[in-house]
């Protein structure tokens, strides 16, 4: 019989919460049959759509791209969580200790209950909904010209999925609501080089049930509009960040830019893989956005760039707290601040209420202002809490489809090479896509073959070492 990963297991590890307290319940029962407060902006006229995973129902975003003359206008609508949430509820309190919504593939542990999250305040193409609405201005080649930022009331006309839009984009029938996404993408993705965002695009693993009962790993093929629909969503954030630099108050999203030194080791891994490089964020940049997704080598030299992508966290700034001397985020190439997800991460939710307060020319409310200090620190956590869940659930899954092959000898792709004090290096085994450890000589960018050694379901601990011929 297969062994099959245990995710009851993680979540227990990880002391993932199972349910809601009640008050906390009652609390969005009351908030979910409130109407939206009055006052705000009546943009039921936009045509918008969300674009999701299929059978997404926690809906944060919906988007409008056209033409506007030369250029492009887009809007962006996302859900409006501060109108919902009550300063220092049961809820409030409830999603401030959870940070965010954790994926596992058996179901999600959401940070608002269902009532909110996937019905009242998800943007499903039901009605009428409250909303924070953006709208960017964008000229020929993509650059920001005007930036605006209020709540509203909008109305969805589809719920999208990623195929489904490739499908029409390759058909040639766009849906009139993101009629010039197939334009304004790439005008965006060549931007996001041309700053020297560093994007490894390495295989993304997401577990799948294997339609016999149990579970398996495969690798998730991104399709073009995925990527223009990301690079929208980027758009907001960085003029988020933008506003809250300019306004001197709020909480980025921040990356340390690679140093000389960074680089410069990175040139020399590259040339030892076979490509060469200059030493230069956007040199760099240009490199890996070119680089073939299958290729040996190019796997290898994409698991090298992680290392120019260290020192992830939050920073806060305001009230005598300057802001910081690299306000950037090196894997984006510009300032940024998460605002486009607040079903899902709590401090998208504070993000926006920053840029609505700084928009209107409002002082920011005490509250926000006495949480914004502490959202660094939560936030950190809970990120890290949700990518070990991850890195569990697909380790786990990954040593359940092994464990029966003990001994048997693979063909693999070397991603890192074994270290000279002995430390084991990485591989990656194409079918089943498996990211693992490997004893043994290894040279980086290499087609290898290596011994299963070691493959627990229980942990997840997978060993490879070097096959000898």
């Amino acid at each position: 019989m297969t062994a099959r990963p245990d995710f009851a297991a993680v979540r227990a590890e990880f002391g993932l919460p199972d349910v809601f307290p009640p008050a906390v319940l009652a609390e969005a029962a009351r908030a979910a049959a409130r109407p939206p407060s009055p006052g705000r902006l009546d943009a039921t006229d936009l045509l918008l759509v969300t674009i999701d995973p299929p059978g997404s129902k926690d809906l944060d975003q919906a988007v409008g791209v056209a033409r506007d003359g030369d250029g492009f206008r887009v809007h962006y609508a996302i859900a409006d969580l501060g109108a919902v949430v009550e300063p220092g509820g049961a809820l409030d309190r409830e999603v401030l200790r959870r940070g965010q919504t954790m994926y596992l593939p058996d179901g999600s542990v959401p940070l608002h209950p269902t009532v909110l999250s996937e019905d009242a305040a998800s943007l499903l193409p039901d009605g009428p909904r409250a909303a924070v609405l953006w709208t960017i201005g964008l000229d020929a080649v993509g650059e920001v010209t005007s930036v605006d930022v209020r709540r509203a009331v909008v109305r969805s006309a589809a719920r999208l999925d990623y195929a489904g839009v490739q499908a029409d984009v390759d058909s040639g029938r766009v849906h009139p609501a993101i009629a010039a996404l197939p334009e304004l993408g790439p005008l965006r993705r060549a931007l996001a080089v041309a700053r020297g965002a560093i994007e490894l695009e390495l295989p993304e693993q997401e577990v799948l049930p294997d339609g016999d009962g149990g579970w398996t790993v495969q690798v998730r093929r991104r399709v073009d509009v995925e990527d223009w629909n990301a690079e929208i969503s980027l758009l907001i954030g960085m003029a988020a960040g933008a506003m809250m630099l300019e306004g001197g108050v709020g909480l980025l999203r921040t990356l340390p830019a690679p140093d000389e030194g960074a680089l410069g080791s990175f040139a020399r891994t590259a040339a030892g893989l076979g490509f060469t490089v200059e030493p230069t964020v956007h040199a760099v940049a240009t490199l890996l956005a070119g680089l073939p997704h299958d290729d040996a080598p190019a796997l290898a030299l994409r698991r090298a760039a992680t290392t120019l992508l260290r020192g992830a966290g939050y920073t806060g700034f305001g009230d005598g707290v300057a802001a910081p001397a690299d306000p950037g985020h090196g894997g984006i190439g510009a300032p940024y601040a998460h605002v486009t997800a607040p079903l899902r991460r709590l401090v998208d939710r504070f993000g926006t209420e920053v840029c609505l307060a700084l928009a209107a020319g409002e002082d920011l409310p005490g509250r926000l202002r006495a949480a914004l200090p502490t959202l660094p620190e939560v936030m950190s956590a809970s990120d890290a809490t949700a990518a070990a869940v991850d890195r569990a659930c697909v380790d786990r899954t990954e040593a359940a489809l092994l464990a029966g092959r003990i001994g048997d000898v693979f063909e693999v792709i070397v991603l890192r090479p074994s270290a000279e004090d002995g430390a084991a290096g990485e591989v990656y085994l194409v079918d089943p896509p498996v990211l693992a450890r490997c004893e043994g000589p290894l040279r980086a960018g290499v087609t290898a073959s290596v011994r299963l050694t070691e493959a627990d379901p229980a942990t997840g601990r997978i060993t490879f070492s070097a096959a000898r011929s």
